[in-house]
């Protein structure tokens, strides 16, 4: 098998644990490249669920080997967590994961700033899992690597700094107490012990991995549009979740990637703050979230629901070079007696055609739509292409055509066994 990436083509949460989990096997190495445990990557085998943060889907097939990237950022509890609940289900993990010593660490203080600028009134919606402050002192250089937290002397200078800092901002900006460095060395030398064994330089162990002719899916968690570059900026995550983050996350030339895939819903979510062009009423988004199982895998948020947008995927195909694209949840719409695309937007007079960058244009555009008939009967048990309803197809073929992109598999239903080829 190519190099890969998957990724999501619209505001995460399109799938993208299932996808990973089928092309896993034919794959030797899986690897996560940006964000941290503010992800939540589903996959359901048979009776049971794996919700997945930081380690990568792959790891539930047995010969996989599994790695995660100096793109991520790491909570070492949430990563010890995930290990010991994978244990209880039976996935041993030992020998086949690998962490990147160039990973930043996320710290308490990182939440507690994640938390106090979401208590803010004009607030992005993030997990308050302290991803964006955590990536905020890697630019300004401050961060605290895992390597930094296996070398004693280091990491009790750099804690140091930090708090130092830190306690400053507490204290006199938002008038609380601040963190004490005996408590949180202890813990976190204490994780740092439990880590070791999985710590390596993981630019070395891919790049490797590539001479000796293994293939390496790549593992893009949250979605395009969260992307902090070409996203819906201030609304976004605080990492590059585009095929791009692929090689800057893991030390991989983008020469070295043969293949990038996107996903996406037969419809549109987006969960948290932020412009939302084709977002339901309040009729349809409930029967679309009760029926999709729409909140969040990370925070249990109820998702918003909305129609296909031409003017996201799109885009999400240009600013990712997507080769191909994975439709997922086309099921939910069996119900539905038509159903809408957004080709276009309007605002102040003007149609906007592609995705433009003015926030202000997406938080008040009227999307302009091409309606389609429903199908109106039940996919979930459709196992060919050509098995599906006459209507889903043309809506399949119609997405197709105005992406210009070849869709390659559809999903309809959770399990492993409800996807196959267009």
């Amino acid at each position: 098998m190519p190099n890969i990436v998957i990724l999501g083509a619209q505001w995460g949460d399109e799938g993208k644990g299932k996808v990973i989990d089928i092309f896993a096997p034919k794959a030797d190495y899986i690897v996560r490249y940006q964000g941290g445990n503010n992800a939540g990557h589903t996959v359901v085998i048979g009776e049971d669920e794996f919700i997945l943060h930081l380690i990568p889907s792959g790891i539930l097939h047995k010969a996989k080997v599994c790695v995660i990237g100096n793109g991520v950022v790491i909570d070492p509890k949430a990563f010890l967590d995930e290990i010991d609940m994978l244990k209880r289900k039976g996935i041993e993990v030992a020998g086949r994961l690998y962490l990147s010593d160039e990973a930043h660490v996320i710290f308490p203080y990182h939440k507690k700033l994640d938390e106090l600028k979401e208590a803010k009134k004009k607030k992005i919606g993030t997990t308050k899992k302290g991803i964006g402050p955590c990536y905020a002192d890697k630019v300004a250089r401050s961060g605290i690597r895992i390597a930094d937290l296996l070398d004693e002397a280091v990491f009790k200078d750099k804690l140091r700094g930090n708090l130092d800092e830190k306690n400053v901002v507490f204290n006199r900006i938002y008038n609380i107490e601040g963190y004490s460095f005996d408590a949180l060395y202890e813990e976190y030398s204490s994780y740092g012990k439990k880590i070791r064994k999985f710590v390596c330089n993981t630019v070395l162990l891919l790049n490797d991995a590539i001479k000796k002719k293994k293939s390496i899916l790549f593992e893009g968690a949250q979605g395009t549009l969260l992307d902090v570059d070409h996203g819906t900026y201030p609304f976004v995550t605080s990492s590059n979740a585009t095929a791009g983050g692929a090689s800057i996350g893991t030390g991989v030339g983008p020469t070295r990637i043969d293949k990038v895939i996107g996903i996406a819903k037969a419809y549109t979510t987006r969960v948290g703050e932020g412009p939302f062009p084709t977002e339901f009423g309040e009729d349809l988004m409930g029967r679309i979230r009760k029926k999709g199982r729409e909140f969040g895998a990370t925070t249990g948020r109820p998702r918003r629901c909305g129609w296909f947008d031409n003017i996201v995927v799109k885009h999400s195909v240009m600013v990712n070079g997507i080769d191909e694209i994975v439709v997922t949840k086309l099921d939910v719409l069996d119900d539905l007696d038509s159903i809408k695309i957004c080709t276009a937007y309007k605002f102040e007079g003007r149609v906007y055609r592609d995705f433009p960058s003015n926030i202000r244009v997406l938080e008040g555009c009227v999307p302009i739509y091409e309606e389609l008939p429903g199908w109106k009967e039940d996919t979930t048990r459709v196992t060919s292409y050509k098995r599906l309803p006459k209507n889903a197809k043309n809506y399949l073929k119609r997405i197709q055509e105005l992406l210009k992109t070849k869709i390659v598999l559809i999903s309809v239903g959770s399990d492993r066994r409800q996807t196959f080829a267009k």
